[in-house]
């Protein structure tokens, strides 16, 4: 994931960020534009303007955004399957939601590469099949073309007001040029370090959060940084009517900690304590060097397992960076446990992974179902979507069989409202 630089000056304290007034909740152009829009748009024009959703990425030239971008372009013109898009199974058929060709994508960020070139040197390091880039390049370039500087940036000046004003005016603007519908905002930039008690700016991840509530933007938040869940974002938040959801998403480790975790629990298997180790590369891993930030993504690998079992058990999780791994990952866990007449047992296990390809299409899967949730008047936080999260929306089980469960009742709600 692309790494956003560090912030300076924080000297403007971040009080209550204003709630978006009606016309710019109402949608990313706002009311009194949109239905400018519409009524120069005939009957074939409203149909597709009606099908067209954004999404935009925070930190879009890193490797979940220029994964994610290809990957679409790819599936949408048949040259691979859908693999791993949980919205493209049996299940979500008929459940209005936007097509991937339908979807149009942009986003910030503060550096410069051009998506073709990131996505060159993901192909060389096999996270993309070769000659993939090639072969979807001019969608990449146009979604290069819509990509905007973030921030804030060493020596920016600007207030936390200001900036959110100026990425929310990026958002409204992409709106208007492609006539979309709505726009999902979506968080995939590197993990940042939890805001400390003596921080009196609010953090990039909220910038942004709170750009997207203003421009009338659905939201998911797909890392361990702060995004909404921040108190100065709350009033904004309840007001704002738009459905959100997150936080941090669940990939691997944690993914199968909540599935293993579980099945201790229910077969009366006491467990012990519980250890793991991930060693990873590329900008997450540099990201992840940090300490503050390792323990904001640590918060959510552990919070499975207190969900589960009532309260963690003992034992920690360790980040290592190995910048030769690139964009590989190899996460171990250790679980010791005791069965039946106090005997100590082991299970250890092992994954291996792109953590880049396994975050992809669930980033698909999230935009297009806060797209359609937002499309029917859904509002407000999605436990529903806990499935793909750490850190969901409270209300939902910590076990992935029941985070499944609970998604699928979410595809019937939608598709009884298409």
């Amino acid at each position: 994931m692309t790494a956003h630089a560090d912030r300076e000056g924080r000297t403007d304290a971040p009080g209550r960020i204003d709630a978006p007034s009606p016309s710019e909740a109402s949608g990313p152009a706002g009311s009194a534009d949109r239905a400018e829009v519409m009524g120069l748009a005939g009957a074939a024009d409203r149909a597709e303007f009606a099908g067209r959703t954004g999404v935009w990425f925070i930190g879009a030239r890193g490797s979940v955004a220029t994964t994610a971008t290809a990957g679409c372009a790819a599936i949408a013109a048949g040259l691979h399957p859908p693999t791993g898009m949980v919205t493209e199974t049996p299940p979500f058929a008929d459940s209005g939601l936007p097509a991937l060709t339908d979807l149009v994508f942009g986003g910030h960020d503060t550096l410069d590469c051009p998506l073709s070139k990131r996505a060159e040197a993901l192909a060389d390091g096999g996270v993309l099949p070769h000659g993939l880039p090639s072969a979807v390049r001019a969608e990449l370039d146009a979604a290069d073309a819509e990509i905007r500087p973030g921030g804030p940036l060493p020596g920016d000046t600007r207030t936390d007001q200001e900036l959110i004003a100026a990425f929310a005016a990026d958002l409204t603007d992409f709106a208007h040029r492609h006539d979309l519908a709505r726009t999902v905002v979506i968080n995939v930039a590197s993990t940042e370090p939890a805001p400390g008690p003596g921080d009196t700016r609010l953090p990039a991840s909220s910038l942004y959060a709170a750009a997207a509530l203003r421009a009338g933007c659905s939201y998911a938040n797909f890392t361990p940084s702060t995004g909404l869940r921040t108190p100065a974002l709350t009033d904004t938040v309840a007001s704002s009517g738009l459905p959100h959801a997150g936080r941090d998403g669940k990939t691997g480790q944690t993914l199968l900690r909540s599935v293993l975790a579980p099945m201790f629990l229910q077969r009366a298997l006491a467990v012990r304590a519980w250890s793991g180790s991930n060693l990873l590369g590329g900008g997450d891993g540099a990201a992840l060097a940090d300490p503050a930030a390792a323990a904001a993504k640590n918060a959510g690998k552990e919070r499975v397992l207190a969900d589960t079992f009532g309260t963690a058990p003992e034992g920690e999780v360790h980040i290592d960076d190995v910048p030769a791994m690139g964009d590989w990952k190899t996460a171990w866990d250790h679980i010791a446990f005791d069965g039946f007449l106090g005997s100590r047992m082991i299970l250890q296990t092992i994954w291996q992974g792109c953590d880049s390809a396994l975050a992809a299409p669930l980033v698909l899967d999230l935009a297009r179902l806060l797209a359609r949730a937002h499309e029917a008047g859904i509002s407000g936080p999605l436990p529903e979507l806990g499935f793909y999260f750490k850190d969901p929306d409270g209300g939902t089980s910590a076990a992935l069989a029941e985070q499944y469960a609970t998604l699928l009742t979410f595809a019937e709600r939608l598709r009884d409202q298409a």
